[in-house]
């Protein structure tokens, strides 16, 4: 059964952008880039919420910027076929490889996972991932700690008011000091 995963960049303080709504602080080095473009393709489809995925738009034209390194094509060339289901409920239309939810999250996680495919259902944004964390439907979390503190903003762990246990899986400390950690449910 296909995994769904939760991974985002996030201070130490677990914010994944600060009080002001800025995420500058999370821009990856060459390293960490790398890292993500390895990760992106372990994913087989992406469910986003609507400020993620509007920030993620730039990506499906970006292989036409002369301005790209050969790793920002790479992730561009990664990312733009790659399916995305997008939940919205003021969007009327998306572009590229992405479509409208038809259903809500747990029945369309559901579906992904009884139909054949290969990778995980990577989700995408703190307020999509409260509500599959508050319905008990992500597997792993991955968070990528950047060594700042924000002091507040939209947190990386939605607030559920549940215990979950969770299993180390992996860790990895980057040249930059940034420390991926990696984490599966215990059932």
């Amino acid at each position: 059964m296909r995994s769904v995963t939760y991974s985002m960049s996030v201070s130490l303080d677990g914010y994944i952008v600060g009080p002001d709504g800025g995420f500058d602080w999370t821009a990856p080095d060459e390293e960490v880039f790398r890292f993500w473009i390895d990760e992106i393709r372990e994913v087989g489809v992406h469910l986003l919420g609507r400020r993620l995925y509007e920030t993620m738009l730039y990506w499906e034209t970006a292989d036409q910027d002369p301005s790209l390194d050969d790793s920002m094509l790479e992730w561009a060339a990664l990312w733009k076929p790659l399916p995305k289901v997008v939940f919205s409920t003021t969007l009327s239309a998306v572009q590229g490889h992405a479509r409208l939810a038809s259903c809500g999250l747990a029945e369309e996680v559901e579906r992904l996972r009884a139909e054949p495919g290969e990778g995980d259902i990577a989700i995408g944004g703190a307020t999509l991932a409260a509500e599959a964390a508050a319905l008990g439907l992500i597997d792993e979390y991955r968070a990528m700690i950047y060594p700042v503190l924000v002091g507040g903003g939209i947190q990386f762990f939605p607030r559920h008011g549940r215990r979950v246990d969770l299993e180390l899986l992996e860790t990895r400390t980057f040249s930059s000091r940034v420390v991926y950690l990696r984490h599966r449910v215990a059932r």
